[in-house]
C-alpha cells in the first residue's frame, strides 16, 4: 500500500480527518459540548488519557479503496524504556469473546514491558510483529530474548475487507513512534476506523478524571475502542429507546448487540497490580452505564496500569526485595468512581466525535454505510432532561 492511500493521524490531531468514502456530516462533539458529564468529579486538562503524566497515544488510520477501513493505535504507558522500566498492571474481563495477546503474563507477573496495541481482529499477530521488532530494535536490548507484547482487538469487519490483514508490522511501529502527550484524536481514527457501537459508527474515544486535593490528588485517564451494541444510555438519558435503535427492538435473535470493546485504564495514582485489578473491573461499571449489553458475542477488556515511579518495575527492584509506597485499600474508592466515570464519557465520546464511513461488509461481501449518531437529536434529548430537571429543582 502506497503512503497516500493512508491516513496517519498522531494524537497531536485532536478531530479526526474523513477518507474519500466518508461522509462529511458536519462539525462532530464531544460529550460534554452536548450537555452530557457523566458523574460528579472534575476532568482533567484535556479530558483524555494523556492527562495522566507520562501516557502517549498514536494512530495509523488505514483507508484504501472501497474496502480497507481500519488501523492501529498504540497507548505508551510512559516515554522512557518500558521493557526495562515495566508498569505494574491488570486485566479485567467482561465477556471473554476476544483475542488479547499477553494476558497470561500481565495477570501472572502484574505488569506490562510494551506499548499497548489496538487493531482488528485478524490484525492482532501483525501487531505482535509491529510491537516486538520496536522493542528488539530499542538501544540496550540486544540482550532481550522474550519480549510479552500487549495486543487488543475488535472486529471491525462490518466496514473493513477484514480477510485482507492490511495492517502490516511496520504500521503498528509508526503507531509507536508517531505517539505523543496531548490531546487524543477520536472517533473513526487508528483502530476505530471500521468500528461500529450501538448501531451506529463506534471508535476511539477517551476521558479523564482528577481527583481533588483532598482526595490525594490523582488522576485517571481511560481510552476505548467501541465496537459493541445494547440500548444506548447517555449520561442517563434513554437515548437508544428515544431514537429507535436498540438490542432487541425487532426481534430476540439479533447479532446487533454483539461486538467488542477494549478499554485502557492509565492512573498517577502507586497502586500495585492487585488493586489495579480492582480499578479494571470498576471500569465495566462505567461500560454498563452506557447500556451495553455484553452479549454471547461481545469481547469486553480492561487494561490498567500505574504510571507512579515508585511502583515502576525497574531492573533494581525486580532483583531485589521490593520495598515501596503504594496506595491502601481505604484510599482507593475515589479512583475506583473516577474510572467509572472517565469510561462512560469516552465511550460516549468515541461515539459523537465518529463520522459516518461508507466501507465493505466482510461476511455480506458488499458495500455498507454506517451513519454517525445524529448529534442533534441526541443533544435535544439532553437539553429536555436537564431542562424538566431545573423545572423540578424550581
Amino acid at each position: 500500500m502506497s503512503r497516500a492511500g493512508r491516513i496517519i493521524l498522531a494524537a497531536a490531531a485532536a478531530v479526526s480527518l474523513g477518507g474519500a468514502a466518508m461522509a462529511q456530516d458536519g462539525e462532530r462533539a464531544r460529550a460534554r459540548d452536548l450537555g452530557a458529564a457523566p458523574g460528579v468529579l472534575p476532568t482533567g486538562a484535556l479530558n483524555a488519557i494523556t492527562d495522566v503524566e507520562g501516557v502517549r497515544v498514536g494512530h495509523v488510520t488505514l483507508t484504501e479503496g472501497e474496502t480497507i477501513r481500519t488501523g492501529v493505535t498504540a497507548v505508551l504507558p510512559h516515554g522512557g524504556d518500558l521493557y526495562m522500566d515495566k508498569v505494574p498492571a491488570a486485566v479485567a474481563v467482561g465477556n471473554g469473546f476476544g483475542k488479547l495477546m499477553g494476558v497470561t503474563q500481565i495477570r501472572e507477573l502484574g505488569e506490562i514491558e510494551t506499548p499497548i496495541i489496538l487493531t482488528n481482529t485478524l490484525s492482532v499477530p501483525a501487531g505482535a510483529e509491529g510491537v516486538i521488532g520496536w522493542t528488539l530494535d530499542q538501544e540496550g536490548h540486544e540482550g532481550i530474548v522474550s519480549v510479552n507484547a500487549v495486543v487488543g482487538e475488535t472486529n471491525d469487519s462490518r466496514l473493513n475487507d477484514i480477510r485482507a490483514r492490511a495492517v502490516t508490522p511496520d504500521h503498528v511501529r509508526e503507531a509507536i513512534e508517531t505517539a505523543a502527550a496531548g490531546p487524543v484524536a477520536e472517533g473513526a481514527v487508528g483502530a476505530g476506523t471500521g468500528t461500529v457501537a450501538f448501531g451506529w459508527k463506534g471508535g476511539i474515544g477517551t476521558s479523564s478524571r482528577a481527583l481533588p486535593a483532598s482526595l490525594d490528588g490523582y488522576t485517571v485517564g481511560v481510552l476505548v475502542q467501541s465496537n459493541f451494541g445494547g440500548v444506548l444510555s447517555v449520561d442517563g438519558v434513554k437515548a437508544g429507546e428515544a431514537l429507535g435503535q436498540y438490542y432487541l427492538k425487532e426481534q430476540l435473535d439479533s447479532d446487533r448487540a454483539d461486538g467488542s470493546i477494549m478499554i485502557v485504564v492509565a492512573t498517577d495514582a502507586p497502586l500495585d497490580d492487585r488493586n489495579l485489578e480492582r480499578l479494571a473491573h470498576r471500569a465495566l461499571a462505567g461500560l454498563a452505564r452506557t447500556g451495553a449489553s455484553m452479549t454471547n458475542g461481545s469481547g469486553d477488556y480492561v487494561i490498567a496500569f500505574s504510571t507512579a515511579e515508585p511502583v515502576r518495575r525497574t531492573p533494581a527492584r525486580r532483583q531485589g526485595v521490593e520495598s515501596y509506597a503504594k496506595l491502601g485499600n481505604d484510599r482507593v474508592s475515589p479512583l475506583f468512581q473516577a474510572v467509572i466515570e472517565a469510561t462512560e464519557e469516552a465511550i460516549l465520546n468515541s461515539l459523537f466525535m465518529a463520522e459516518s464511513v461508507t466501507g465493505y461488509d466482510s461476511a455480506a461481501r458488499e458495500a455498507r454505510h454506517i451513519e454517525a449518531i445524529p448529534l442533534d437529536k441526541v443533544r435535544a434529548l439532553i437539553e429536555a432532561r436537564n431542562g424538566q430537571a431545573k423545572t423540578e429543582d424550581e
